[in-house]
């Protein structure tokens, strides 16, 4: 099942970006190197008043102290707690759908002031959030399975930049032909997996609209379902489903660049040739080498 957002997520990107290099409109800025303007910057943001801000950034040289330039600040300023919330939002939006608007644009402002972005890229931050609210304790007592959920949603965010991958079918002939402990196997970019003792799987599932999944995620959530996430990057589209039995395991081996038979060790319960087959047609799994080949890598 592809993600939906990733598109969301491209735009939210290029948007961020055009925003920082615009920040204080023009002149506001010094011949203080870009890097060092951003970072300071980004700092400044993330104070909590408007006279902090500007001393922060007169006292490392990145603005003049005209009127017009601090009211570019100012602007700024005021324009970057809706900024954050759409940034986070790309990367997180069935979070922003469970919590609702004004307790998502809440958990962007806390973030961005304790954790802003390092990178000139917005897109690129929110990695984070899942630690930000374990951190808030009424928050997972109302939705105990939320940071999991944003772990989850994290992968799959970076799933959707990944690099490109096709699968080799030709190198699937070295499965039949070498022992499984000689060879190993290449897993699609992006792939990740996230444990949960919570239904994650079919609570992300669930808003993409569908009637069945939603009345399906609320039993699990009922029954305390535990589910393992397993993500990856098909085509142009980040992929996410629950992992099968001895799954999570087989994966973690396969990307610690052992064996296939070691990995296969590892991993009890399960069915290796009910998985090859769906790992093939699904993307995840994209081709096999001998181990003593130089070129061998997980990604």
């Amino acid at each position: 099942m592809g993600h939906r957002g990733a598109r969301t997520r491209s735009a939210a990107g290029r948007s961020g970006a055009r925003t920082l290099e615009h920040a204080g409109g023009r002149g506001a800025m010094t011949h203080t190197p870009l890097a060092v303007q951003q970072q300071a910057l980004l700092k400044a943001l993330g104070l909590a008043r408007d006279d902090e801000a500007f001393a922060w950034l007169a006292s490392t040289a990145t603005i003049d102290t005209q009127p017009t330039s601090l009211r570019g600040i100012t602007a700024y300023r005021t324009n970057a707690n809706a900024l954050a919330a759409r940034a986070l939002q790309g990367a997180f939006p069935v979070v922003a759908q469970l919590v609702g608007d004004a307790n998502f644009d809440a958990l962007a402002r806390t973030l961005w002031r304790s954790d802003p972005p390092v990178r000139g890229d917005v897109a690129q931050w929110g990695g984070h959030l899942p630690a930000h609210i374990e951190a808030l304790p009424q928050l997972c007592r109302d939705a105990p399975y939320l940071a999991d959920v944003a772990r989850v949603e994290w992968q799959l965010h970076c799933a959707a930049t990944a690099a490109d991958s096709t699968v080799d079918m030709q190198s699937l002939a070295l499965l039949a032909e070498c022992d499984p402990g000689d060879i190993g196997l290449h897993l699609a970019p992006g792939t990740a997996i996230v444990n949960s003792t919570h239904p994650v799987v079919s609570v992300i599932q669930a808003h993409g609209g569908q009637a069945s999944a939603m009345a399906l995620a609320a039993q699990h959530l009922r029954d305390h379902v535990a589910q393992t996430a397993v993500v990856w990057r098909s085509g142009l589209a980040p992929q996410l489903r629950a992992a099968a039995p001895g799954e999570a395991d087989f994966l973690r081996a396969l990307q610690e660049k052992r064996s296939l038979g070691d990995s296969l060790d590892a991993a009890a319960g399960l069915d290796f040739p009910s998985w090859l087959a769906g790992a093939v047609q699904s993307g995840l799994l994209t081709g096999a080498a001998p181990l003593l080949n130089d070129s061998m890598e997980n990604t």
